[in-house]
């Protein structure tokens, strides 16, 4: 067999829902139509009300030569404060929705987040120390990105160590170390100053992209770039490994090799997304259940809807949490709000298939 594409995965073990009627195709053009909406109407959502006629003039303005007609604070508030913050919720939200599409598909597990190997305790962990010891957003976000790559490595180290399924010790050695980390992370809190160190931690971990710059988007981009590319360049081998790690490796494929680098691509995206926003939950457990809904398990086309969903999903989150009260929400607290009651109808909708 010359093609894998035709080896239909067990859908049961990695998917709790019915496949898609809509075409991949289909999903993906009405998904980004939507998004392109989102991403202009955003710019008119905030403190400061700037209409999207506006929005548009300035934004084609520094592509094409245009009359300058309007208060050069319109370039400021649209360049240099909103347009970082739009950027990141979409490569974040596309970010954690592709690697909990893709972790689900490795473990074949619905249940799975991006963050089952101990990457967001450990970038919480990371960011809780560098507020104890500078408080400097650089040094935060390079603690936070290095102490989730740690947490991730330790993982697959000591599961390497363990003699039994690859899969199953995986897991259970990122549960075992993301309660490290998340003990770890308490210490910080325990010792931090509760007038100035302790709310800055409990705020980051509660997820926002307040304040994202330029920097910090230049910062994250490249890891998550980088790993969205790979995985969308290899998403038709996650339908092997959907198979069962016997079928994966009867058809040629190298499941040591591919597994790790489904993690390494799915833990940068994770740990960058994480250090510049925060922990925000339930985007990479819920989204790539939606997209089974929409176009079925094939991760071919499930991937890359899922990529726009979560971009689609995380932009809209963030431009309630500006506008739904006189103070900004969290962001990750939004996501659960939204996520937890869609889990439990997805729960109730497809239980049997839980099993």
């Amino acid at each position: 067999m010359t093609t894998v594409e035709k080896v239909k995965p067990d859908t049961k073990s990695s998917s709790p829902v019915r496949p898609g009627r809509l075409g991949g195709v289909g999903a993906g053009v009405i998904l980004a139509f939507i998004l392109v909406g989102l991403f202009i109407l955003s710019f008119a959502v905030g403190r400061y009300p700037i209409s999207p006629a506006d929005v548009l003039r300035v934004l084609v303005s520094h592509i094409v030569p245009i009359e300058h007609t309007w208060p050069n604070i319109l370039d400021t508030v649209v360049m240099q404060v909103r347009l970082p913050r739009i950027m990141a919720a979409m490569l974040v939200g596309a970010s954690l929705a592709v690697a909990g599409t893709s972790f689900q598909g490795l473990f074949r597990n619905p249940l799975v987040s991006p963050d089952i190997l101990g990457v967001s305790t450990g970038a919480g962990f990371g960011a809780a120390l560098g507020i104890l010891l500078s408080g400097n957003s650089a040094v935060i976000q390079v603690l936070a990105f290095t102490s989730a790559l740690l947490a991730v490595g330790i993982s697959y180290g000591v599961s390497r160590v363990v003699k039994g399924n690859a899969v199953l010790s995986l897991i259970l050695a990122g549960m075992a170390i993301a309660s490290l980390f998340g003990a770890l992370l308490s210490l910080m809190k325990y010792v931090a100053d509760p007038v100035n160190q302790l709310p800055a931690i409990v705020y980051w971990l509660m997820g926002s992209l307040a304040s994202v710059g330029t920097r910090d988007l230049a910062f994250a981009a490249i890891p998550m770039l980088v790993g969205i590319i790979v995985l969308l360049l290899i998403r038709w081998r996650l339908n092997v490994l959907a198979m069962g790690e016997e079928e994966a490796m009867a058809l040629g494929v190298d499941t040591g090799r591919l597994r790790a680098i489904v993690i390494v691509s799915c833990t940068m995206m994770t740990a960058s997304s994480v250090c510049i926003s925060g922990t925000i939950g339930w985007v990479g457990l819920v989204i790539p259940h939606v997209g089974r809904m929409l176009v079925g398990p094939n991760h071919k086309v499930l991937l890359p809807v899922s990529l726009l969903l979560g971009a689609v999903y995380l932009l809209l989150i963030d431009d309630i949490a500006r506008v739904a009260a006189s103070v900004e929400i969290p962001i990750g607290v939004l996501t659960a709000i939204v996520g937890v009651p869609f889990f439990i109808y997805l729960l109730s909708r497809s239980g049997r298939g839980w099993a």
